[in-house]
């Protein structure tokens, strides 16, 4: 079965993510360091890892072929396409295996910029634009992976 994984602790999307998933009725792991509600749903399971990256680690374990990882988070989202997933970040970029490597080095470019001092500030406010954008790259997504994944 397809699924849908979140990384959620700071994810503004759920409520876009759980209404595609709906849609398509694809399973989806809400995946965080600590509690938080998710729709009394069974296709929705909330999964709480705590500690530093406990969290990632699970989603890189559990996720495969075809499916889908809701993050922002750039390392977390290169494991998940070197296991044959794709990724989205809550804005609509899509990483896949074609496209990780370029956001990685954009990564670590701007990481080095922050540390020396060059850089400063977090990314920048969502707006309507960027919730349209992810929901409509979340749905060729889950598409695209149900077109390539083999029959159930």
């Amino acid at each position: 079965m397809l699924t849908i994984y979140i990384d959620a602790d700071a994810c503004p999307v759920k409520d876009e993510v759980y209404k595609v998933a709906r849609r398509y009725a694809m399973k989806v792991f809400v995946v965080a360091n600590s509690t938080m509600r998710v729709p009394n749903d069974p296709l929705v399971e909330l999964v709480v890892r705590a500690g530093f990256g406990a969290a990632d680690d699970w989603i890189a374990e559990h996720i495969g072929p075809h499916d889908v990882a809701i993050t922002s988070d750039v390392p977390l989202a290169s494991r998940c396409v070197a296991n044959g997933a794709v990724a989205i970040d809550p804005k609509g970029r899509l990483f896949t295996a074609d496209t990780i490597g370029e956001a990685v080095a954009h990564r670590d470019l701007l990481e080095g910029l922050r540390a020396s001092g060059e850089a400063t500030g977090g990314p920048s406010a969502m707006t309507p634009k960027d919730r349209s954008r992810f929901l409509s790259r979340l749905d060729e997504a889950v598409n695209a992976a149900r077109r390539a994944a083999p029959p159930a």
